[in-house]
């Protein structure tokens, strides 16, 4: 039975202040685990792994500009990019999703650290309350980057305690206050916001259910469309299994829309699309890798079958064969 942590909104960030190293440490909700090959010297790093928060050259295109909010319903909005490219992520980071509540906002995400001005300035079209809480769905730059400038304005940051650690290891400034493990319930101007843990993209991943809304917001555990191809990051402790076994857990849920972390709002009937070419991309490499099939040859299948296997996705090829066996 999952544990489930009430947090009354009304609490003040500093009382409600839980320390990812307080405790007894969690045990990792992974079910596999994989031992990296040696680099192939090909493709690129994975989406977010590492991303800068926020710091380097201006980018050409303003913030406001490379970026559109999108209505999904009344009172929930997402911040998308306007081009769908793995080379905007790194300037503009993952898509940030907006829940309006009578006692503030909640966000799920904060792009990077460059980004917080366009955030803010969106948010205050929708609503005058403040940004109350930031969750972030998982520890990379494009997601998490920018959490240090929303904790400092005054919003209280909540992540995974797995995703936590992995901060904490990378030395990001500013903290999340707030850690959870397994699962976490959050009430906000009479609103439920739902947090799981999941392993996947990496081994602390948050899955955000609104209730009230039907919507779902799944961060980088789904990416769409093939521009930004779907993928995990083994060294942060995701893999193909576990993702799969999440989106399988996802599609239970109870949903109109799934927000992604990067690509278009989808339908559930969209979602299942995408979960059923993420099985087979999967089965795929383990059927090829059982025939002892080479790297270039699973690759070439891949891109020939489900267009998969160049950008992010080319340096998936190696450890997923290390896995998939």
């Amino acid at each position: 039975m999952r544990t489930v942590l009430t947090l009354i909104a009304v609490v003040a960030a500093a009382a409600a202040e839980v320390n990812a190293q307080q405790g007894p440490a969690a045990s990792s909700l992974c079910t596999t685990s994989v031992a990296l090959p040696p680099p192939a010297g090909r493709g690129a790093a994975p989406i977010g792994a590492g991303a800068p928060a926020g710091r380097g050259a201006a980018p050409a295109v303003p913030a406001a500009e490379a970026t559109r909010l999108v209505k999904v319903k009344d009172d929930v909005y997402v911040i998308q990019n306007v081009n769908n490219t793995v080379a905007d992520i790194g300037q503009f980071g993952g898509n940030v999703t907006i829940y309006l509540t009578d006692a503030g906002a909640l966000l799920v995400d904060s792009k990077n650290e460059r980004m917080h001005d366009d955030i803010v300035a969106k948010v205050k079209t929708l609503t005058d309350k403040p940004i109350s809480y930031v969750v972030l769905s998982h520890n990379h730059g494009d997601h998490a980057g920018g959490a240090a400038k929303m904790q400092a304005a005054g919003a209280t940051v909540v992540i995974s305690r797995e995703d936590r650690e992995q901060l904490a290891k990378a030395g990001q400034a500013g903290l999340p206050p707030v850690a959870y493990h397994d699962s976490l319930q959050l009430f906000l101007g009479g609103k439920e916001v739902q947090l799981r843990e999941f392993c996947g993209h990496t081994r602390g991943d948050t899955v955000v259910v609104l209730p009230a809304a039907r919507v779902v917001v799944a961060g980088d555990l789904v990416t769409t469309p093939d521009s930004i191809p779907q993928i995990v990051n083994y060294g942060d402790g995701g893999n193909w299994t576990d993702m799969s076994r999440t989106l399988d857990e996802i599609a239970k849920l109870d949903f109109d829309v799934l927000v992604a972390g990067h690509g278009p709002v989808l339908t559930k009937d969209a979602f299942l699309r995408h979960r059923d070419k993420v099985a087979a991309i999967r089965e795929r490499v383990r059927a090829l890798n059982r025939q002892r099939a080479s790297q270039q040859e699973i690759t070439d299948a891949l891109l020939k079958e489900f267009n998969y296997g160049t950008g992010p996705a080319a340096g998936q090829i190696a450890p997923m064969m290390a896995e998939l066996k």
